[in-house]
């Protein structure tokens, strides 16, 4: 199920021309606004897109249609982000979740309907094909009065070419499910067709169930033998993708999608999961990475590392962004335009049984951890929830299949196959399934900031750089101390070499202090700048600042400290109002400010920046001292 998070796309309308609406859901629930934020619905009788109003107040409210075109003026008093309810929006999901699992297997989904939780291990529910030889049928379908100039033989290069490099795109299909299984999974495609369909492309941008029955009659008429499709013997069609002719429109049935349709094929053969995506206008818009994270729920049962955000469960109606753009099976299947796609991460390749050797590294020494080893994870374990819980760390450099990352170094990542990615609280009972510890501690991916960032992965670090005290913390789900200690990081690279374990609690005091009675600048973004330099062996253990400020309303003070390698430290944000007079005095125990800054190396310019939102009221830094113990 791709996921589209507040992107403008452009979607088309009987009469009026293309419109772009402001996208933010996947294929089991979406809302569309204006670019100035009025919410919208497809009014049939209006041919066209029209400005959205509710139903009525609570819970089960809907959108209607209020009948103007969004090329008009909106209605009078109408609110922008209006929402439907709760209720509705979960009864929706649920109906459609439901649809996306064989009937047999229902019983096992969760009555509360968390549907984003791995039912099976971590994995969603449904026979798994990620070994072996697999061939898919893929069935090619158009519109009337929609063209493309896509041919079988382009798809079939781009599903299955064993040197595929068209348009920019880093493998076929085939080539990426080999690289990320270590050859344990080769997926073919037979591609059939094109067959065009009865209905006009923006009829299955408004509906659903309708495309993929239509698409499969179409070949049982066409005489494909689908028994040719069941590597297992078991009468079930391994897979079935509909690509459809023309751009990806994210609306009703042409949202790319994976989901279920039983229907006997003769032969003794029936279908079940199929798939649908688009094929483009032209060979230059054919891309691999939807097709990939489709095909990853189909075959292998993987779950979304994203947030659906739209189920409200437990007061959680948040929408974040879980791996982001790590994982093909986050949003990393649109990196390069979808043409060089995130690799899957080692938490779901490990999974499926991808990962032929689990490196332990709760032993202390060094490690190292080498680029596209898809073969190996590194992985520390929680005893008490053996199986369950874990750390696992994997190198991520921008090369090869990362080349289109945000970040470059090494990642780690806090594990539970009970998590769930709709709960970005990082609580005992509200965690990801799936968890990326930013390096830069700002939580990005769960508020939904970003899809990633520079300051995500772990890059070259003398000191320690993940442990109880750093942010993140490397303690368990229930906030118990884990032990695992990382340090010693190496550079970005075809390996990456690390250390885990306690470093040496020896080590020297370094202190410094600065008396400058500095005048701090009012309403000057710049503010006042000043250093201490320190000079010292080895790394930050432990870290404590006096800093001595003297103005009448320390409200309008923002402090900032930053170590000779750039990493930031809020302080003080102007908190306090009235208060005269700003005195701190600060150590680096967690949950302290100053506990990200532990593992900096101490030798350089250590500065203390602090800006004046608020005038008249000059104030003065009279003072300020840094007190360090270096790691032994």
């Amino acid at each position: 199920m791709s996921a589209i998070f507040g992107e403008i796309l452009t979607f088309t309308q009987q009469h009026g021309g293309d419109v772009a609406l402001a996208t933010i859901g996947d294929d089991k629930y979406a809302r569309y606004e204006t670019v100035d934020g009025f919410s919208v619905v497809y009014d049939e009788s209006r041919e066209g897109y029209c400005y959205a109003d509710v139903d009525g107040p609570g819970p089960g409210r809907r959108f209607r249609s209020t009948g103007v075109r969004i090329s008009e003026r909106p209605p009078k008093g109408l609110r922008r982000h209006l929402k439907e309810g709760q209720e509705y929006r979960r009864l929706l999901v649920k109906e459609r979740s439901e649809r996306a699992v064989p009937q047999d297997r229902l019983e096992e989904l969760d009555p509360d309907g968390l549907f984003t939780f791995g039912a099976n291990r971590g994995l969603l529910l449904g026979d798994r094909l990620s070994e072996g030889d697999v061939q898919g049928l893929t069935i090619l379908v158009t519109f009337p009065g929609t063209s493309t100039t896509v041919t079988p033989a382009d798809v079939d290069a781009m599903l299955n070419g064993p040197d595929y490099h068209a348009n920019g795109n880093h493998c076929s299909v085939r080539e990426f499910f080999r690289a990320m299984s270590s050859d344990r999974l080769r997926f073919g495609n037979t591609v059939v067709g094109p067959f065009q369909m009865s209905r006009s492309r923006l009829t299955y941008a408004n509906n659903e169930g309708l495309l993929a029955p239509e698409a499969i009659a179409a070949a049982v008429d066409a005489g494909v033998d689908f028994s040719r499709f069941d590597s297992q013997g078991r009468g079930i069609v391994d897979s079935i993708c509909v690509l459809y002719a023309g751009p990806t429109e994210f609306a009703g049935d042409l949202w790319p999608h994976s989901t279920v349709f039983s229907r006997d094929v003769g032969q003794g053969m029936r279908t079940q999961f199929h798939t649908v995506t688009s094929m483009g206008r032209t060979p230059a818009e054919q891309s691999i990475g939807t097709f990939c994270h489709e095909s990853g729920h189909l075959l292998c049962r993987w779950p979304d590392l994203y947030d659906y955000g739209k189920i409200e469960r437990e007061g959680d109606d948040f929408t974040s962004a879980g791996l982001g753009s790590y994982c093909v099976m986050g949003a990393g299947n649109h990196l390069g335009n979808g043409r060089k796609p995130s690799p899957v991460c080692v938490y779901l390749r490990r999974l499926v049984g991808w990962c032929a050797t689990d490196v332990d590294i709760a032993t202390p020494g060094t490690y190292q951890a080498k680029h596209a080893d898809y073969d190996t994870a590194l992985i520390y374990q929680n005893p008490d929830r053996e199986d369950a819980e874990y750390y696992l760390v994997e190198n991520r450099s921008r090369i090869d299949f990362d080349e289109k990352l945000t970040s470059d170094g090494l990642a780690v990542y806090h594990c539970d196959i009970k998590g769930s990615n709709e709960f970005q609280q990082g609580s005992l009972l509200h965690h990801y399934q799936c968890a990326l510890l930013q390096a830069d501690g700002h939580l990005d991916l769960e508020t939904n900031a970003n899809q990633g960032d520079g300051g995500d992965l772990y890059g070259p670090t003398e000191g320690t750089a993940v442990s109880h005290s750093s942010r993140p913390a490397s303690t368990w789900w229930d906030g118990g101390e884990s032990g695992l200690t990382i340090s010693g990081i190496g550079a970005p690279g075809p390996v990456i070499s690390f250390r885990t374990g306690e470093q040496s609690t020896g080590g020297a005091a370094v202190s410094g202090s600065s008396t400058p009675q500095a005048l701090i600048p009012e309403l000057d973004p710049g503010g006042l700048t000043d250093a201490i330099t320190l000079q010292g062996a080895g790394t930050v253990r432990e870290l404590a600042v006096t800093i001595d400020i003297e103005h009448p309303r320390i409200g309008d003070l923002r402090v900032v400290l930053m170590t000779p390698s750039g990493r930031r430290a809020v302080l003080h944000n102007r908190s306090g109002g009235n208060t005269k007079n700003l005195l701190l005095k600060l150590d680096s125990r967690p949950p302290s400010a100053l506990a990200p800054l532990t593992g900096d190396a101490v030798t350089g310019s250590w500065k203390l920046k602090i800006t004046d939102s608020a005038q008249p009221g000059a104030g003065t830094l009279r003072r300020w001292e840094l007190k360090v113990r270096t790691a032994g």
